[in-house]
């Protein structure tokens, strides 16, 4: 079988693209972990499909971790899904609106750049003590479209992201499934530095999107700092997390503001 697909990255967080608008795509797991594979396959953190939507959107986005699992949502994957289904309409789409697991997604295009407008973050939950790896660590949840756990550390460069970022991921406080593990750090008022470790690849990635607004949300929790919010990822981006608080920690208009790039096509055997 040959399949056509297309790179694409978004703050350096990567993914397969594959338009399956025919549905004649009906890929294993074991198919997409071995297109993933950086080493026997194209490479990538994710898989994306392109399909014709069932609840009133107008596509709807399948999104796959390189274990080939299938996930709810992926921020940074939601820009590119964006942008990849305005180059196949030619880049002639303003705003695009497409169904996830997590919900309802909008994307908006600006200069190469794609702003989406994320599904209403939930079970927020500050300053749980947990042992983790030898460490008791002061973490911070919430799932924004993914769980995600969020410690804010000084010395950022020097986290074990590995160690600890697993310790959480499987952490009996997140079970069964399981969850996202970020590291920030605060720059100022506003702005924050993470590192991200992401269930599914189990290991650290450039950047990640639904980590971001996790984040950026706690960060404005903890500090009250107004949106939107500047977010540096490892890849060396900075996107930005707009928000609106109509109530004490209930948000709305939570948006994604970041780059989405094309990085090649081609074609593979599988």
């Amino acid at each position: 079988m040959t399949l056509q697909f297309t790179k694409m990255n978004g703050a350096g967080n990567d993914f397969v693209m594959l338009d399956n608008r025919d549905l004649k795509l009906a890929l294993t797991k074991d198919q997409i972990e071995k297109l993933c594979d950086r080493h026997r396959g194209i490479g990538a953190d994710g898989l994306l499909c392109v399909e014709p939507a069932t609840e009133g959107g107008d596509f709807k986005m399948r999104y796959y971790n390189a274990d080939g699992g299938e996930a709810e949502m992926c921020g940074n994957g939601a820009r590119c899904f964006g942008r990849f289904v305005n180059h196949l309409h030619s880049d002639t789409l303003t705003m695009i609106r497409f169904e996830t697991l997590a919900g309802m997604i909008s994307a908006e295009f600006e200069a190469g750049q794609v702003r989406i407008n994320m599904s209403a973050p939930h079970s927020l939950k500050l300053a749980q003590t947990l042992p983790v790896a030898g460490s008791d660590l002061t973490v911070h949840s919430v799932n924004t479209g993914v769980p995600h756990a969020v410690v804010f550390v000084e010395d950022l460069p020097n986290v074990p992201v590995r160690e600890w970022g697993a310790g959480l991921r499987y952490h009996e406080a997140f079970k069964p499934k399981g969850t996202n593990a970020n590291f920030a750090k605060v720059l100022a008022p506003g702005s924050i530095a993470i590192r991200t470790y992401e269930r599914g690849v189990e290991d650290e990635t450039l950047a990640c999107g639904t980590g971001m607004v996790a984040c950026a949300l706690i960060h404005h929790e903890l500090t009250g700092s107004p949106s939107p919010v500047s977010v540096l990822v490892k890849g060396g981006d900075t996107l930005k997390v707009g928000f609106e608080e109509p109530n004490k920690s209930e948000y709305t208009n939570v948006t994604l503001f970041g780059p989405a790039d094309f990085v090649f096509q081609g074609t593979v055997q599988l």
